[in-house]
């Protein structure tokens, strides 16, 4: 069994539209949580609007607890209903109707793997370099504030563009935009979002702790379109918040110290060496 779930907030109805038409048609998600954040509750009637005799829609309209503790709460209740695999969306993917059921059969086939992200692709076809290292200080103030030129060397490294992103690869640190997990995992070890993160960072925290028990995998053979709008270099409000959540990671692993994270990263470093 396959439940999702997709946080709102003041989201434009296109996006909606879309997001809804994917998981709808890929016809193997039982429960689909609408978690809304939003001031008013005008998205419940998307409960009716999309009703399907597949898949339960199920509206949630609460204060806005943040993102990651948002989708703890459709999880929880996923378990609860006895979901084998949930993945969190982003409201801006897109993706064809086969991904989802191909996904299953390959989580079905690797059983030693917790989280599995696709190959994530910009709407004009650009690839997004969306497995990382674990970070440093650095890493991600280089990435922001700095010209590209400055630490472009460093960049590519992070993002691991050495990789090719052709291959089946296990990073420790993969984009949070497409959450594809196995719940057993989350439950038998209680790992969940912290909530302490409002949002950002939040993906990282999650997908490093699920790293120390399986696997967590990058898998190019399907694609998913992430219409990524970097909303953090543009808005200041977002500014702050990813300063913030980057604030809380740091002072939780180590800001010059980190031993977990050198070894995990030397360790993808590695293989990807290797092959």
């Amino acid at each position: 069994m396959l439940s999702a779930s997709v946080v709102l907030f003041n989201t434009p109805r296109k996006q909606i539209e879309t997001l809804f038409k994917s998981v709808l048609e890929s016809d193997c998600v039982k429960i689909f949580y609408i978690i809304d954040n939003s001031p008013n509750d005008k998205w419940r009637i998307l409960e009716k609007e999309f009703l399907s005799s597949n898949t339960e829609i199920r509206y949630i309209h609460n204060a806005n607890l943040g993102y990651g503790a948002s989708h703890n709460l459709a999880m929880k209740e996923a378990i609860e209903k006895g979901s084998t695999y949930h993945v969190v969306l982003n409201p801006d993917i897109y993706f064809e109707k086969t991904v989802l059921s191909e996904l299953i059969h390959f989580m079905d086939e690797h059983t030693d793997t917790a989280y599995v992200l696709p190959k994530v692709i910009y709407p004009n076809g650009e690839l997004q370099y969306l497995c990382k290292l674990l970070p440093t200080p650095c890493d991600l103030i280089f990435r922001r504030f700095l010209p590209k030129s400055w630490g472009a060397k460093r960049n590519d490294r992070y993002c691991l563009k050495s990789s090719g992103y052709d291959k089946v690869m296990n990073p420790p640190c993969l984009s949070g935009c497409f959450m594809f997990m196995r719940l057993s995992t989350l439950e038998q070890y209680n790992i969940f979002f912290d909530d302490g993160y409002f949002m950002y960072c939040e993906d990282f925290d999650l997908i490093r702790r699920l790293h120390r028990v399986a696997k967590t995998l990058y898998y190019p053979n399907l694609t998913i379109v992430h219409d990524h709008q970097k909303e953090s270099y543009k808005n200041r409000k977002m500014l702050l918040a990813h300063i913030k959540s980057a604030v809380r990671y740091f002072n939780k692993y180590g800001w010059l110290f980190d031993r977990e994270a050198c070894e995990m990263n030397k360790k993808i470093l590695r293989e990807i060496e290797e092959k």
